[in-house]
């Protein structure tokens, strides 16, 4: 489609505005046509229709784990299957959970409410009133998106609470006080809200009270991301807590004490702070002195809360980080902290067990060094039991239970949904333009030759300190492995990977950074004699899908194809759209001449130009996506269409961020995403 005016690549004017507008008639009428031309080029078919009905029959396996969440006597599960497109929000015991087949007890039927109500309702999950778990808080949303109504449980009479607790369609943030007490941040109303849309107001909420009335309690800044309140139940050590994010890597906490005053923990911004009994425990970003010391970014410390405090800063350091191991997460049981780290992108698990004023530390047997290992509390107040998965790109997940620090029974096994017996991962590391080592994942089948050009399907994402680890390759396995596939996983700068400097090595004015290090991995591989440029297919999502963008225009001659999908694309308007001004802290103020000059060099919207020579690309997005809008993958398409590109473009009416508001929809978004690939990288090109 030729639009009505052309205009520079380098003009301010911007001629596809209203596609900006998400639910107009004349935008829709749009995204319905480019969805008929993508359907007809790859939906139409016996081996499209296969290939969705392989990737649905995977998303919908009755053999897939059910995983839980303790509350009181109950362990609540959600499913989604052939039979419950929109799910189950169920509960067992541990008891029948151990079973092959365990009774569940259907709480809330999602489908069924639907069409009660006359809503495409997906469930976003319940807030639960501790330790009764009598009461709890209900999210759904119309279609995915991340806005939703938000409605009083009865957990013992399974249905909603008629005068009970209520909130409109918003991004809400809330915690339980006691039965009939919350704090609440939600749209109250014109100017309630932050630049970034999200709750600017704190409000402690009574039972029968209208929220109109509700005590205001904090109140946040216009240019801060978000602010919101929550209570600690811990019956040993109740407390409650604001917190304040100026930015999307800063926060203020403060401590509520029993008169209502509020007193800041005085630690870094930039740190997380994270308060479990009597402990404090604080994550550094940026190295910070105290007590004389001064401990290096990522270094995690611990300290007893009231000391603390009261003004004592003697600290425990726990971890510190090292040129190749850096502090991906932790978790806490009652009496125990377990840590996650990565030593070149392979998890580790440490214990540490507090021990008069020490902490101890023990270690924990590897149960899959080569990829990933995720532990969790199962009740943080009550027990000192944790489940666990592990998995690897070509093991299927396993789910463990036990005692921290003793020996974990294995609960549940996932299926294997291909062969694996063939293949292997392998590490590798390519070398980015400022000298940097660059690792990357390589997953193929076992011993191939290095005589290109096999088909690859890289992946990456690059940002917020994010970390890209290891995991079951269920679906891509099956579709593209198993067909003599290559799927390579770049762990590039921006990521969180090697801790947060190697997220800021990434950060505004050195963006560049990541686009150079996943092009290095694109130009390894064909050193390597893996493959050859016009057979290597990026895909990414979100910030993903800004980076295969940029791959799109700065690297055209280094890929065969690109799948594009939730994208950031429009880099001058991104922080005036949606919930965009949170991100300005990552990619910098384009409304500031002298940082919109460098946002300028990576904005894939302003830098596409006629007559360049760029590989196919099949540009995604969904409808119901308030988080990244969807006109940033729109009016990219209208500019390559002006400019007579090669590109293909689908829209999920619903699915908010994901692909979908049930695996129906997810699998077409992926039968697509994987017939455009293989029709461009297993042919002829």
């Amino acid at each position: 489609m030729k639009d009505e005016k052309k205009i520079s690549p380098d003009s301010e004017e911007d001629p596809y505005l209203w596609l900006e507008d998400i639910y107009g008639d004349k935008a829709l009428a749009w995204v319905r046509e480019r969805n008929a031309e993508c359907e007809k080029f790859l939906g139409n078919g016996e081996p499209f229709n296969r290939l969705e009905a392989d990737i649905l029959r995977t998303l919908d396996s009755d053999e897939k784990i059910p995983f839980i969440t303790r509350r009181g006597p109950y362990y609540y599960n959600f499913w989604m299957d052939a039979k419950n497109p929109r799910g189950l929000w169920r509960r067992t015991t541990l008891e029948e959970y151990r079973k092959d087949s365990p009774a569940w007890e259907t709480v809330l039927d999602i489908d069924e409410l639907g069409r009660e109500e006359g809503e495409s309702w997906v469930f976003h999950g319940a807030n639960y009133l501790e330790p009764a778990y009598d009461l709890c808080l209900v999210a759904l949303s119309r279609g995915g998106s991340d806005a939703s109504v938000v409605r009083e449980f009865d957990l013992i009479n399974k249905k909603f609470i008629t005068g009970g607790f209520r909130l409109a369609e918003a991004r809400s943030a809330y915690s339980w006080i006691d039965a009939d007490t919350l704090f609440v941040g939600t749209d109250f109303g014109p100017g309630t809200l932050t630049d970034s849309g999200l709750p600017r107001i704190v409000k402690i909420w009574k039972r029968g009270e209208p929220l109109s009335q509700a005590e205001t309690i904090y109140e946040g800044k216009y240019t801060d991301v978000s602010c919101w309140a929550y209570h600690d139940p811990d019956r040993d050590f109740p407390r409650s807590f604001i917190v304040r994010s100026p930015s999307f890597f800063s926060n203020e906490c403060y401590y509520l004490d029993k008169n209502g005053a509020q007193q800041k923990i005085e630690a870094p911004d930039d740190a997380e702070k994270t308060i479990h009994r009597e402990w404090l425990f604080i994550r550094t970003r940026t190295p910070w002195t105290t007590g004389g010391r001064t401990y290096p970014g990522g270094s995690l410390l611990a300290a007893r809360f009231d000391d603390y405090m009261a003004g004592n800063r003697e600290v425990s350091l726990l971890f510190k980080p090292t040129a190749t191991t850096f502090l991906w997460g932790f978790t806490i049981t009652r009496n125990r902290l377990i840590l996650v780290t990565l030593n070149d992108v392979k998890s580790r698990l440490t214990l540490f067990i507090p021990d008069g004023g020490k902490w101890r530390r023990q270690a924990v047997g590897d149960l899959n060094a080569s990829g990933s290992v995720v532990a969790w509390a199962v009740d943080p107040y009550e027990s000192d039991e944790i489940f666990m998965t592990s998995t690897d790109f070509l093991t299927s997940t396993s789910l463990w239970y036990g005692t921290a620090g003793d020996k974990l029974e294995q609960l549940k096994k996932a299926p294997s949904f291909f062969d694996a017996s063939g293949m292997e991962a392998t590490q590798h590391f390519a070398v980015s333009k400022d000298g940097t080592r660059i690792p990357y994942f390589h997953v193929s089948s076992k011993g191939m030759e290095p005589d290109g050009p096999h088909p690859v399907l890289l992946a990456g994402y690059g940002g917020f300190e994010n970390s890209i680890l290891p995991y079951y390759l269920g679906i891509s396995g099956r579709v593209w492995l198993s067909q003599g596939g290559v799927y390579v996983l770049a762990n590039i700068r921006g990521g969180g990977e090697y801790g947060p400097a190697w997220h800021r090595a990434a950060l505004k004015e050195n963006r560049m950074r990541a686009y150079e290090d996943f092009d290095a991995v694109a130009r390894d591989l064909v050193s390597r004699k893996v493959t050859a440029a016009k057979r290597i297919g990026v895909v990414g999502g979100s910030n993903g899908g800004l980076l295969v963008g940029n791959m799109f225009t700065l690297y055209p001659e280094d890929i065969g194809a690109v799948v594009c999908q939730m994208p950031l694309l429009d880099m001058k308007r991104y922080s005036h759209l949606l919930i965009g001004a949170a991100w300005m802290e990552e990619y910098g103020d384009p409304d500031k001449p002298e940082e919109w000059a460098f946002i300028k060099a990576f904005s894939p919207y302003h830098n596409v130009k006629p007559g360049a020579k760029y590989p196919p690309i099949l540009l995604m997005t969904t409808t119901k996506d308030d988080r990244v809008h969807p006109a940033h993958a729109r009016k990219m398409m209208a500019r390559l269409m002006e400019q007579g590109h090669e590109a293909l473009y689908f829209e999920n009416i619903e699915g908010g961020h994901g692909t979908g508001a049930d695996n129906r929809q997810t699998a077409r978004f992926m039968a697509f995403e994987y017939a455009f690939l293989k029709r461009i990288l297993f042919g002829d090109g």
